[in-house]
């Protein structure tokens, strides 16, 4: 486990608020996806340079083959509610901007605990999705399974297909002057579905996955079960947020984050190899 940080401890207000949000939390029922192939990756386009298939960047070519053992991921990101009282079990002081959140929300915007419960966790560290992940018996999904569970097995451009996304399918393209996060409830828009039936692999938060992020390693990585490069930087993001732009909703575009940044557009969920008979 990460060394627990330090942050000002809330007002009795906002505590009570963390303590009603985290006894609301409702955990993501896991989902099964199968062994097999599955394609990975773009294939270069270079005659279309605005065109909705054409490669977001470099980092996502070759398109190929890869083979994934089996593996379950949980249906939704990890709740607010799930994630607050993962803090409160480890006895960790939500981080001062997460405070600072769900006070605005609460006093200037009237967001309720029963909504807040269900926004995506934010604000969260790679370090402190994996303990999460751990404290479950569980872990963060490699990126090629969070490729796969995203978009299936025949490289479909966007989790639902290959149709262009709007307000039923995903959360993404929201503004707020002041920077306060456009949320959806973890469970929502059926609609947007990955064809494996897990919500918002595109939009809503970013996610982070298990891997260190190569910029080429597409290039040179394995066929079967790629585990991402030993070492690197940042830490590979998957899947576009509430501010995205259509691009960043694709299902191959990849990013990547220092592991320690928190961000109002980042979240996770997380992923478990099944147990051996």
């Amino acid at each position: 486990m990460a060394a627990k940080p330090s942050h000002p401890k809330p007002s009795q207000d906002l505590a009570r608020h963390l303590a009603a949000i985290a006894a609301l939390a409702k955990p993501s029922p896991m989902l099964t996806v199968p062994a097999g192939t599955f394609l990975l990756g773009s294939k270069r386009i270079d005659d279309d340079p605005y065109g909705i298939g054409t490669q977001f960047d470099d980092t996502e070519l070759p398109q190929h083959r890869v083979w994934l053992d089996a593996f379950e991921m949980d249906r939704d990101e990890v709740s607010l509610g799930e994630y607050l009282a993962f803090l409160s079990q480890q006895k960790i002081t939500p981080s001062d901007e997460l405070q600072k959140l769900i006070w605005h929300v609460i006093t200037v915007h009237s967001v309720t605990d029963q909504t807040l419960t269900r926004w995506p966790a934010l604000y969260v560290t790679w370090p402190e999705a994996r303990d999460f992940c751990q404290s479950k018996g569980k872990r963060l999904p490699t990126e090629a399974e969070w490729e796969k569970a995203a978009r299936g097995t025949d490289g479909g451009l966007f989790p639902w297909g290959n149709a262009m996304p709007d307000s039923k399918l995903a959360m993404f393209g929201q503004h707020h002057v002041h920077e306060i996060p456009i949320l959806a409830a973890v469970d929502s828009l059926d609609d947007g579905r990955s064809p494996f039936g897990l919500h918002h692999m595109a939009g809503n938060v970013a996610e982070w996955v298990q891997d260190w992020f190569g910029f080429d390693y597409y290039a040179y990585m394995p066929e079967k079960n790629p585990p991402g490069p030993a070492s690197g930087r940042y830490r590979s993001v998957r899947g576009g947020s509430w501010k995205s732009k259509v691009i960043m909703l694709r299902t191959a575009t990849r990013s990547g984050s220092e592991p320690e940044k928190r961000s109002p557009t980042i979240g996770f969920r997380c992923a478990k190899s099944p147990s051996p008979p």
